[in-house]
């Protein structure tokens, strides 16, 4: 493990440490060490702050770049949540549902729902497939369509996530590890679904798939922008639009970062949150195993299609998976949906679509007005707006999105995760930073952590947040009334 940075509560306004990115893993980091007195320097390559979960406005309204709801039974994620948003945020209820056949189909999946909507011989079909599975003795194998039709039996794979899945990523479900599932969706399963249905419990649910949500009144984006001032109040530095090069390195040792425009600035530690690929890739001296092990690594970059719609009830979700195989819509968000201080007076809804593609591929370099073409012309395509007019739209690319856990990803995150414990005061998190499927809890929880070892001779191992299992010693939920303990269940 990394030797924890030298400083401590006693001595803390002596160190000086850089925070590359200002999303919610590097901003809840220098959050946490700016209150403690550390001068803190975050380096920006945006010209905000939120990074994947900033709020942004358009045409008099906010949005988020997609759907991001905050949920955590972590006490201390939730804890600082509270700190920072206060009162101001309101409980959403959420309804997010799959748009198959131009059919909603409820998700998680409801027996009655989408039986009914899939039809006598479709349900048939399922079910034998889903019993011939479950009295197959084949092991489930290392791949995603492995393990879902191991758990779901394979027709419900083919209907429920082949068709989505292959657009997020990419690559097959034969090439996809099956370490999503596990991250995803490991505790559902069709027997869980038909129980919980039949006794109408509701505890032991998997987290992704909880009913209600706390949401910021401004958007996600107030949460950090909230920490962005924080920090300046305490004294901290945020460099906007001043992307970082490379960390420098002697001897194994952080001296400090060099930005793109060429500054050399010393620093007694580094925290990024870059992608892990451009951070590795940018270091002298890597050992070939990892310059191997970080080729194979890629990302997923998204296009955010915003449609501004003129319609005020359009559909009751806060967001629909799109599984229609001949469009390449993945996600449809529609804002109106959420708090209604996002839209305020305005009687339009927006609606956020979007795109997943690699670098290569010709939807990346479209320009803007095919992409807005494109995504009305998809959209109207699924029946969801009919014949309301569109009267305007905006397109936001995201490079790097998402990490693809292609099938031996994590052993290569391993190879190169051995080898950055190995720089003294470098400490890597966040989606990118640590090339994982982080939702905002994980990230934030990454940053505290990230500075409780910065910060005392803690020695919590950032890799490994947001593995397959988590327990906490307590647990809490986030209320309309604040904190909530909640009873912790063994089994």
């Amino acid at each position: 493990m990394t030797r924890p940075f030298p400083i401590s509560n006693t001595n803390a306004a002596r160190g000086h440490v850089a925070v590359i990115g200002a999303g919610p893993a590097g901003l809840t980091a220098a959050y946490q060490l700016a209150k403690s007195g550390v001068r803190v320097e975050v380096f920006e390559a945006e010209n905000t702050v939120g990074g994947l979960c900033r709020t942004i406005t358009l045409w008099g309204q906010k949005v988020d770049l997609g759907p991001h709801r905050f949920f955590s039974s972590d006490p201390r994620v939730n804890r600082l949540w509270l700190e920072v948003v206060g009162k101001d945020y309101a409980m959403v209820d959420r309804l997010t549902r799959i748009h198959y056949k131009k059919r909603f189909f409820s998700y998680p999946l409801k027996p009655l729902d989408t039986f009914s909507n899939l039809g006598v011989v479709e349900v048939i079909r399922c079910l034998a497939s889903y019993t011939k599975q479950q009295f197959s003795n084949t092991p489930p194998g290392d791949s995603f369509e492995d393990w879902v039709v191991h758990r779901f039996g394979r027709r419900l794979f083919e209907i429920f996530f082949k068709t989505y899945s292959e657009k997020l990523w990419g690559i097959t479900c034969k090439e996809l590890d099956a370490d999503f599932a596990a991250q995803r969706i490991k505790k559902l399963s069709l027997f869980e679904t038909i129980k919980s249905a039949v006794l109408k419990r509701n505890s032991g649910r998997h987290r992704t798939l909880v009913d209600r949500f706390a949401y910021p009144l401004g958007g996600t984006g107030m949460v950090y922008e909230r920490m962005a001032k924080s920090i300046e109040r305490w004294g901290g530095t945020i460099h906007f639009q001043r992307p970082v090069r490379r960390i420098t390195i002697e001897q194994s040792k952080v001296q400090g970062l060099e930005t793109m425009s060429g500054d050399l600035l010393p620093f007694d530690a580094v925290v990024s949150t870059m992608p892990l690929t451009l951070l590795v890739k940018s270091l002298p001296n890597v050992p070939p195993s990892v310059r191997e092990a970080i080729d194979s690594l890629r990302f997923r970059n998204t296009i955010l299609v915003y449609l501004n719609i003129e319609r005020q009830n359009l559909f009751r979700d806060n967001w629909l998976y799109i599984h229609a195989a001949e469009l390449h819509i993945g996600r449809v968000t529609n804002f109106r949906n959420w708090v209604p201080q996002l839209y305020g007076t305005m009687t339009s809804s927006i609606l956020a679509l979007e795109f997943w593609c690699n670098d290569n591929d010709p939807l990346w370099t479209e320009d803007d007005a095919q992409l807005v073409h494109r995504g009305e012309n998809e959209l109207r395509a699924t029946g969801l707006i009919q014949d309301a007019a569109v009267s305007g739209g905006h397109v936001h690319r995201i490079k790097r999105c998402y990490p693809i856990y292609q099938r031996g990803y994590k052993e290569k995150v391993t190879i190169v995760a051995k080898y950055l414990t190995t720089l003294e005061h470098l400490m890597v998190i966040g989606r990118y930073g640590s090339f994982k499927y982080n939702n905002q809890d994980h990230s934030i929880l990454m940053g505290l952590l990230c500075a409780e070892n910065l910060l005392s001779d803690r020695r919590h191992d950032l890799w490994g947040v947001n593995t397959d299992y988590e327990t906490y010693q307590e647990a809490t939920v986030i209320t309309e009334s604040g904190l909530e303990e909640l009873p912790i269940h063994t089994s």
